[in-house]
């Protein structure tokens, strides 16, 4: 792990600080977080930490992407879980990380000492309901992502994970998702085929016929240009106020 000493972030200057465990907290309330709180940062495929270990902290994803990854007995792995900016890290009132968490892209995180955190919880009732908010939100994306594991099509789940990701963005830039959008894509066509639970090869496939029908524009593989998020909304076989992870 390598902590990052050189940058100093202010709260109020922060980008995920409207959407953050922190976003309904008062000036007096941000100070004491400010107390407890440390920034570490992580090169692309470092592991912040290993299912299993001690996690003496929680965290914010400022930037980058992380994902969450069991092993089963055998050794097989699978990713199970996506972290995007202003996405939680970590468990309050759990000693151990639940799953290995790795960093995808170079990731920044903003961490709080667990024990104080915690006591803040009990104290500071905005934090204790943003989190739970957070939670409920987490709990309707995984119901969601199970029906998209089990019942859409490969096209459906690539255009889902498109969605996923543009909405994310454009609500980090305060933008509601409608026409055109345009953002980077932190996942490799490897990445995407494990976590939806397709090949490497459908994938690539998907999206190259995206583009073809002009659903998506990519510069390179990871720039994306949706032209109209309704029209991938469609294929997604969702609503554009609706969706998984939104």
């Amino acid at each position: 792990m390598q902590d990052m000493h050189l940058v100093h972030h202010e709260c109020g200057d922060c980008p995920i600080r409207h959407r953050a465990v922190c976003a309904r907290c008062e000036t007096d309330e941000l100070a004491r977080l400010e107390q407890i709180k440390y920034y570490r940062s992580y090169q692309a495929g470092q592991t912040v930490i290993w299912s299993g270990d001690r996690m003496d902290f929680v965290a914010s994803v400022v930037s980058g992407i992380a994902t969450l990854t069991q092993t089963l007995e055998d050794g097989r792995r699978q990713m199970v879980g996506m972290l995007l900016p202003s996405d939680f890290v970590g468990r309050p009132g759990r000693a151990t990380a639940a799953y290995d968490v790795t960093a995808t892209t170079d990731l920044v995180m903003c961490c709080f000492r667990k024990k104080p955190f915690e006591d803040m919880m009990v104290t500071t009732p905005r934090v204790a309901q943003r989190l739970l908010e957070m939670t409920l939100d987490e709990l309707d994306a995984a119901r969601e992502w199970m029906l998209l594991l089990g019942r859409k099509t490969a096209r459906e789940k690539i255009a889902s994970l498109l969605g996923i990701i543009a909405r994310r963005d454009a609500s980090l830039r305060l933008k509601t998702p409608k026409g055109a959008l345009i953002f980077d894509l932190p996942l490799t066509r490897e990445e995407m085929a494990d976590y939806l639970g397709l090949t490497l090869e459908t994938v690539s496939r998907q999206i190259s016929a995206l583009k073809r029908d002009g659903v998506i524009h990519l510069d390179g593989k990871r720039h994306v240009t949706i032209p109209d998020f309704d029209r991938l909304m469609d294929e997604a076989g969702d609503d554009s106020d609706g969706g998984v992870l939104g």
